[in-house]
């Protein structure tokens, strides 16, 4: 039976530092926070017969140029086993810790060859202070500045990348799959990593049967190719799943002092769509009740949108939400006005 949601009247007088216990009662209550196994089993049985019979068609199509088109699919697969991989690093598939570690080590190591653990690492700390300088890590200086600052401090090619960024950010993002396979080696080979065997010998086993698949089945000069394409539209499909949550939200500096409720909403975006945009960004169109309710399962998200952006309208919070093209324009606009600071004759 469908829940009928309601938002419940505000308390007279509620302390600020209350606000997101009091939102989080109104979700509790509405069951938005109950697990939703049944969904969560067709959507992996659906990804899995997806990639099973993404291989199947290379097999079938065999030494041939129609494998582009191939890889092209796997491309869009591979980023669905990444969702997937992403709940269940929030719990959102399973309640215990266990269950969740295992689905995401089958899912990230032996699926697409990412390091799960690495990840959730690196995600929490971004979910416990997103876009917020010095302790946020998708933000930090890399290959793209998100602050004035960054881009200012920058020399030599960095300076010349981040003068550009905002017209080299999607061409940059073909080269995300391998920064991400880098970084979970890296990650791996530490000493910290060696009480992990299961990654490193799930992500080795993906590693040498994803090589030795298409390197057996295809010439040396289709193999790289193939690689280079599906790898490369990997990369393209996650980041710009991720682009539209942060990139030209507000950024925080070091000292920021805000409440929950007001760091994660003021930070994150919302898309707008229906069911394909759901389904293409893998439930992150949500993005502002994700963070605010990262162990809420994906299906669960656009039932409680209503609820949280009502409830942020009576707080006086504001709440952003875009199209997916708008939300592109504004990152991307961004990403200019701080690749400017690093332009010659701009005023530091």
């Amino acid at each position: 039976m469908t829940r009928q949601i309601q938002l419940a009247p505000a308390s007279s007088a509620p302390g600020r530092g209350s606000e997101y216990a009091e939102l989080s009662r109104q979700i509790k209550e509405a069951g938005l926070l109950e697990r939703r196994p049944g969904y969560y089993a067709w959507k992996i049985a659906v990804t899995i017969g997806m990639l099973a019979a993404g291989w199947t068609a290379f097999v079938v199509v065999g030494n041939s140029w129609w494998q582009l088109a191939v890889a092209a699919f796997l491309a869009v697969v591979f980023t669905q086993i990444g969702f997937l991989g992403h709940d269940a690093g929030h719990r959102q598939v399973f309640g215990s810790r266990r269950a969740s570690y295992v689905a995401g080590i089958l899912l990230g190591n032996l699926g697409i060859g990412l390091s799960c653990c690495w990840w959730v690492d690196k995600h929490n700390r971004h979910h416990a202070h997103p876009n917020q300088v010095d302790a946020d890590p998708d933000i930090a200086v890399g290959a793209l500045a998100f602050t004035p600052a960054q881009a200012r401090a920058s020399r030599g090619v960095a300076r010349l990348v981040f003068r550009y960024q905002a017209y080299l950010f999607f061409p940059m993002l073909l080269l995300e799959a391998a920064g991400l396979h880098v970084a979970s080696v890296r990650a791996l080979t530490r000493r910290a990593a060696r009480r992990r065997p299961a990654e490193r010998a799930l992500i080795t086993i993906h590693a040498v049967g994803y090589l030795t698949v298409v390197f057996v089945l295809l010439s040396p000069v289709r193999a790289v190719v193939f690689i280079l394409v599906q790898q490369g539209l990997f990369g393209l499909y996650l980041g710009c799943s991720f682009a539209p949550n942060h990139k030209g939200m507000p950024v925080l500096d070091a000292a920021d002092q805000r409440d929950f409720l007001r760091r994660q909403v003021l930070t994150s975006r919302n898309v707008r769509g229906g069911w394909l945009t759901d389904f293409a960004l893998g439930g992150l169109n949500y993005q502002i009740e994700h963070h605010l309710f990262p162990s809420m399962p994906r299906p669960n998200l656009h039932r409680s949108q209503a609820l949280v952006e009502a409830f942020c309208q009576q707080k006086g919070v504001p709440y952003c939400e875009a199209s997916l093209a708008g939300s592109y324009a504004q990152a991307l606009r961004h990403l200019n006005a701080v690749g400017r600071r690093a332009r010659p004759g701009t005023a530091t």
